[in-house]
């Protein structure tokens, strides 16, 4: 004979913007050298005020490099030349992105270039690629640190149009 038992629903405490915030959040994977790299410039002293996580640098690195008209090709010639030569195995970190950034990766991972005959990279290996790309440019940061504030305004302002939910 079988019993009914009852559950109980656990109620969502998070705010809406909370919960508009989670869907615009996209998860990825670093490698694990542009991943502490980023983890340095987290810590870094120039991250202040506000202190920029994850989500904005990584986002940051990715809107630098598609500010560069030749964004596909720098990227590609990265992963054909550095990225595929190291350990295919190498550990990656779970981080987040916004997703204005993961649409450009997106757009980028189902273009002609990332198609057959081509070889074919994952968003990891995309992510990671725009990463070490800011890192060669600019190894300091400044510029990425820079870039999360404008890509944080235009989020804020992008937030103000939209009707109250």
């Amino acid at each position: 004979m079988f019993t009914p038992t009852t559950t109980t629903r656990q109620h969502n405490v998070a705010s809406p913007s909370e919960e508009i915030n989670a869907r615009d959040v996209i998860e990825t994977r670093l490698w694990l050298e542009e991943h502490d790299w980023l983890y340095s410039l987290l810590r870094s002293e120039d991250n202040v005020s506000p202190t920029f996580r994850f989500p904005d640098l990584i986002g940051a690195c990715v809107s630098l490099v598609f500010s560069h008209p030749d964004a596909p090709a720098r990227i590609f010639r990265f992963l054909g030349t550095e990225l595929v030569l190291r350990q295919p195995q190498t550990p990656r970190r779970r981080e987040s992105m916004w997703r204005p950034q993961y649409e450009l990766l997106l757009a980028l991972q189902r273009s002609p270039a990332n198609r057959h005959p081509n070889p074919k990279f994952q968003l990891d290996q995309l992510t990671t690629a725009c990463v070490a790309l800011c890192r060669i440019e600019d190894g300091s940061g400044a510029a990425v640190l820079r870039q999360a504030r404008r890509n944080m305004a235009k989020r804020s302002h992008r937030g103000r149009e939209a009707p109250p939910g």
